[in-house]
């Protein structure tokens, strides 16, 4: 395989779940329990109603997130994970569990240069 098809394969998976809050979606709904637009809202209460929209369509167009509208007034809108989005779920537990390391790798370097200059 060439070196560009296989960057290809990497943009393509990085567009559909990389941006500042497509993760954070994502591992919400993969609680397995589907979400009203108000309760992702809540559960992320610095994104704008604009940003999630769009992060919400993007999702759904991908076939990552589903989206049910119920008939009644006023309508009732969930989202939830597809079982294709859920092909996911040990992608984002990955990047979870290099986040979590990472950030410990940083503040053990911090402690340690703050040890190196009270010495």
């Amino acid at each position: 395989m060439s070196k560009k098809s296989d960057q290809c394969q990497f943009v393509v998976t990085l567009d559909s779940i990389v941006g500042k809050w497509k993760p954070i979606i994502l591992y919400h709904l993969l609680q397995g329990k589907p979400l009203r637009f108000n309760e992702l809202r809540r559960l992320l209460p610095d994104i704008t109603q604009r940003m999630l929209t769009l992060y919400l369509r993007e999702l759904e167009e991908e076939e990552i997130v589903k989206r049910v509208i119920y008939p009644q007034i006023p309508p009732k809108v969930e989202y939830s994970i597809t079982e294709y989005g859920m092909s996911l779920s040990p992608i984002l537990e990955t990047l979870h569990q290099w986040g979590v390391a990472h950030i410990e790798r940083k503040q053990r370097k911090k402690e340690k240069n703050e040890q190196t200059e009270t010495d």
